[in-house]
């Protein structure tokens, strides 16, 4: 499912017009950014969390030498007892 489809679904569950449905549904997504860094939890769905993670050695997939890998920070997602149940 994609933003589009997240929308349609949307404005049909709440009979409102798709324009609408799409605004709404960016609000959340720019909201779930925005609170990002703090922490996010959606109960019964799950939460969100900024992780660090270290610099490290791989190795070029291509030539098979080692090289660096960078710190960096990324989004952690931990769903819900009720949601890991449904899958």
């Amino acid at each position: 499912m994609n933003k589009a489809d997240l929308s349609a679904q949307v404005a049909g569950d709440l009979n409102i017009s798709k324009a609408l449905a799409e605004k709404a549904v960016q609000s959340m997504v720019n909201a779930l950014g925005a609170g990002m860094n703090k922490g996010v939890v959606i109960a019964g769905f799950g939460s969100f969390a900024v992780v660090n993670r270290k610099a490290r050695i791989g190795r070029d997939p291509r030539t098979g030498r080692p090289m660096k890998i960078p710190a960096t920070k990324t989004v952690k997602f931990r769903p819900a007892p009720g949601l890991k149940a449904a899958i």
